[in-house]
């Protein structure tokens, strides 16, 4: 029979240490040779990370394109305000971080859901009284991203499915597919503005439906869904039993002839988990601070979801406590004037951009009415020598160095999506280019039946 003996040596300020001596009565038993196992190296990845993948990274990855060496590159592809240095942030919010930099009371390690002042400010800036909010209601992460990953974990199990706008940002099925959520994708509507099918939205519901994601204004359409719309987005939500995930990281960037509703103020029974952040109104993408508002009037989520949260966020540190010591000042000192010349500029670009694709023949622009974005289709049949809206975009960085994203990225085929943050100047340039291209590829009706037979 063998024995054990366990010895437990410390002394002064160091931590004890176990001693573990094997003895037995007989073979001696020696580290790496326990029965029945032969050591192997056999590290594999996990397979969280085999289901997660990227659709635009893909897509993006595999345009393997040179752009035209005779012009410079004009990229319109990247969600980023800051990349040409013509939109920055404001001075009072690089103020606010210098304040807070310099008083060294924000180094430390802040609780997982934020502190609690940064919270209080959260909540003090969206409360209102259609959609009342506290400190309680409110969590803070690591940029918008993170706050949609802590909802869509919270909310929805492996094996459950959620619905996704299709065409949409493609962080959704990358995030949901990782963690064995299924995805279903519901339609918008061109012709509408890209309005939900609601018919289409409402055909996908089933038992294992655990949530609804709804973009407003939206990433990649620039779309900004009026009162009455979201109003029947709230009735199939409240027919249906099923809470939505509101990704609002646009909020309140639209035009002037639009207004923004945030969904929680219209919502009597429908409980929300609302997503946001500092990186595209206030310019500082980069900054990585988000929110997970709370909006429950019925209770439906009870202390369940709320706790669900809360431990979620224990999993890493919280975001940025810099930048969380400079929230409230950010959110309280910010001059609207900032707000509406960000806005200005980009409804000027949008303008541009749209009259100028309009008038291109084989484009079909929608006109945006926020966010920072343009959606175009592309008439294929008369540009019968391309198969898809991937080898077109390919084709125009090639020939003209103009880089748009194809909508493949957001599910939705034959369609390219503009960003319009970059300065009027390229903007311009970029459209002539788009025209001259699509002048030197553009077959008519006939044109185009001659190619189809020729090859």
């Amino acid at each position: 029979m063998d024995s054990y003996l366990i010895q437990v040596n410390g002394h002064g300020d160091h931590a004890p240490m176990l001693d573990v001596h094997l003895k037995s009565t007989g073979n001696t038993i020696s580290p790496g040779k326990a029965k029945g196992r032969k050591p192997r190296w056999a590290v594999r990845a996990s397979e969280m990370s085999k289901k997660t993948f990227n659709p635009v990274r893909a897509i993006v990855d595999s345009m393997k394109v040179e752009p035209n060496p005779k012009k410079a590159m004009i990229s319109l592809s990247l969600g980023d305000p800051t990349v040409f240095g013509n939109l920055p942030t404001n001075d009072e919010v690089t103020r606010a971080m210098k304040e807070v930099l310099d008083s060294g009371q924000y180094n430390g390690y802040a609780p997982s859901v934020g502190y609690q002042s940064c919270r209080e400010a959260v909540a003090a800036y969206y409360n209102c009284p259609e959609a009342p909010l506290k400190a309680q209601d409110i969590i803070l992460t690591s940029g918008c991203s993170q706050a949609i990953e802590l909802a869509l974990a919270v909310l929805a199990n492996p094996g459950q499915n959620i619905l996704v706008p299709r065409p949409g940002f493609s962080l959704y099925k990358t995030l949901a597919l990782s963690m064995g959520i299924e995805v279903k994708l519901y339609n918008l509507l061109p012709e509408k503005a890209w309005e939900i099918d609601l018919e289409h939205l409402e055909s996908l519901v089933d038992e294992k439906t655990a949530c609804l994601i709804v973009n407003n204004p939206s990433n990649p359409c620039g779309s900004v869904f009026s009162k009455s719309h979201l109003q029947e987005i709230l009735a199939v939500a409240s027919r249906q039993c099923v809470p939505i995930l509101a990704d609002e990281i646009y909020g309140d960037m639209v035009f002037a002839d639009c207004k923004y509703e945030p969904i929680a103020t219209l919502s009597t029974n429908v409980p929300i988990l609302s997503c946001g952040g500092l990186a595209k109104r206030w310019l500082v993408p980069g900054w990585r601070m988000g929110w997970i508002l709370i909006h429950d009037r019925r209770d439906i989520f009870g202390n369940e979801i709320r706790d669900g949260l809360l431990r979620l966020s224990q999993r890493i540190l919280g975001p940025c406590t810099i930048v969380q010591g400079a929230l409230e000042r950010i959110l309280h000192r910010t001059p609207p004037e900032f707000y509406h010349n960000t806005l200005s500029i980009l409804k000027s670009n949008a303008d541009l951009c749209y009259a100028a694709l309009s008038a291109i023949p084989g484009l079909q622009p929608v006109r945006p009415a926020g966010a920072m974005y343009l959606m175009v289709e592309i008439e294929m049949e008369h540009f019968p020598e391309f198969e898809n809206d991937v080898e077109f975009t390919e084709r125009l960085i090639s020939e003209q160095s103009v880089f748009c994203l194809p909508a493949t990225c957001f599910e939705y085929p034959n369609f390219f999506r503009v960003v319009i943050t970059v300065p009027e100047e390229m903007i311009l340039e970029a459209c002539s280019r788009i025209q001259e291209f699509c002048e030197m590829h553009y077959q008519g009706a006939e044109g185009a039946q001659d190619l189809e037979c020729d090859k």
